[in-house]
C-alpha cells in the first residue's frame, strides 16, 4: 500500500511548539491546491472516493480523525492526532475520513487543481481502475 506517515519537524518551546513543511522535502510533490475540513458534525463521514492522478498530504491541525485507506485488496486505519504527523496517498487509493473529533481541522495539500474527472466516486469503478 503506497499510504505511510510523514514525520513533521517540531520544536517544541515552552511558548508553544512549532512545526512546519516545505515541498519537495516534506511534501513529496508540488502543491496545486490546499483545502481545510473543518465543523464535521459528529458521526459524518468525508471523502469516500479515490483520484487517478492526484497525491495528497493530510494533516490533522486540531483535534483528531481516522483515515480509512483501501488499495482495492487491503484496507489500512491511520489515526491523525498530533499536527506534526501528515499522512501521504498516492493516486489510486480509496480514502474515508472519520470519527471527526470536536473541533478538529484537516488541512490537505494536493498535487494538482480541482478537476471533477480525477474522481473515483463509485466504489465498483474504483475496483476495476486498480485492475487497469
Amino acid at each position: 500500500m503506497q499510504a505511510y506517515i510523514v514525520q513533521l519537524p517540531k520544536f517544541e518551546d515552552p511558548r508553544g511548539n512549532l512545526s512546519f513543511l516545505e515541498e519537495e522535502n516534506h511534501v513529496p510533490f508540488m502543491i496545486e491546491r490546499v483545502y481545510w475540513i473543518y465543523d464535521v458534525p459528529g458521526g459524518q463521514v468525508r471523502g469516500g472516493h479515490a483520484f487517478k492522478i492526484q497525491k495528497e498530504l493530510i494533516i490533522a491541525l486540531s483535534g483528531s480523525f481516522d483515515v480509512e485507506v483501501d488499495d482495492g485488496s487491503e484496507k489500512q486505519i491511520f489515526s491523525l492526532n498530533r499536527s506534526y504527523y501528515a499522512l501521504y496517498l498516492v493516486p489510486g487509493l480509496w480514502r474515508r475520513m472519520q470519527n471527526f473529533s470536536t473541533n478538529s481541522l484537516a488541512l490537505v495539500l494536493c498535487s494538482t487543481s480541482f478537476d471533477e474527472t480525477d474522481y473515483i466516486r463509485d466504489y465498483q469503478e474504483f475496483l476495476n481502475f486498480g485492475k487497469s
